[in-house]
């Protein structure tokens, strides 16, 4: 899962210019609790409209409901302030190399096709599929629509999520997910948990069947490794810390224990 960057301005300083500029459309303001959920969907569907959302993905903004789910592992990431070792331990990294080595092997002219489109090496992309899904086993029980707009209006990170959210109620408007579609709980989806945002700009169609579907595990394969390529990845160079490569991995998730296990893990799977 991609994670939040600190933005460059705040919504709050948004939605003060919005208010001092007339005919311009007023940022939904955030709130730190459920209570107000149902009045700042108008005030979102507004924005979002201004944004080029079309119809169906303002009604699908409108049928949401605030996800305590959500918030809830959202407040609760402990794994994150592990030590790389205990990380590693409790994600089951010895299994995700395990599996990912048969799973390279057994489908070795798949990676290698990938390799050769985007630069980016086996190792890395099963690594994150594993870290992610668990190879797929589990990609999420939650609505997708709703945990967005959840984190888009909490105040804690809503400037991160608020283009997610865009981006979620666009694919709803080009049919690409459903209002209903579940994914993880800060709407990730498929295989290697996309944010709607990143799936609209990054996800390709990988299987040739005319559409991007991100449960799809060739889809989901392509649209992770042109993710890494389109930031920045250098076909051939290293990605362990200190190498190249390296900063494109701190792209995908923001946590340095995350990003040294996808490291070590890829290195160990392509060995």
């Amino acid at each position: 899962m991609t994670c939040p960057r600190k933005p460059l301005f705040s919504r709050s300083l948004f939605l003060s210019l919005f208010t001092l500029l007339p005919g311009l459309a007023v940022a939904a303001p955030c709130s730190d609790t459920g209570g107000q959920y149902e009045a700042w969907k108008p005030a979102m569907a507004a924005e979002a409209e201004a944004a080029g959302v079309g119809r169906k993905g303002i009604e699908a903004l409108m049928a949401t409901s605030y996800s305590q789910a959500t918030i809830g592992a959202d407040r609760n990431q402990k794994s994150f302030r592990f030590s790389l070792e205990k990380f590693l331990e409790v994600r089951g990294a010895n299994t995700i190399i395990a599996q990912g080595r048969k799973r390279k092997a057994q489908n070795a002219d798949f990676y290698a096709a990938l390799e050769r489109q985007y630069g980016v090496p086996a190792g890395v992309l099963i690594a994150i599929h594993g870290m992610e899904t668990g190879f797929g086993n589990f990609m999420g029980d939650t609505n997708v629509v709703s945990a967005i707009a959840t984190l888009a209006y909490d105040c804690r990170r809503s400037d991160f999520f608020t283009p997610h959210l865009i981006g979620a109620l666009k694919l709803v408007d080009s049919g690409a997910i459903s209002p209903q579609t579940r994914g993880a709980k800060h709407g990730e989806l498929g295989h290697t948990q996309f944010l709607p945002g990143n799936a609209l700009t990054y996800g390709v169609d990988g299987n040739g069947d005319g559409r991007v579907d991100l449960t799809d595990l060739v889809d989901a394969m392509a649209s992770t490794a042109n993710f890494l390529r389109q930031k920045g990845w250098r076909p051939g160079a290293g990605y362990q810390q200190g190498e190249p490569n390296f900063a494109v991995i701190e792209e995908w998730n923001a946590a340095t224990v995350y990003q040294q296990a996808i490291a070590l893990m890829g290195a160990q799977i392509d060995g």
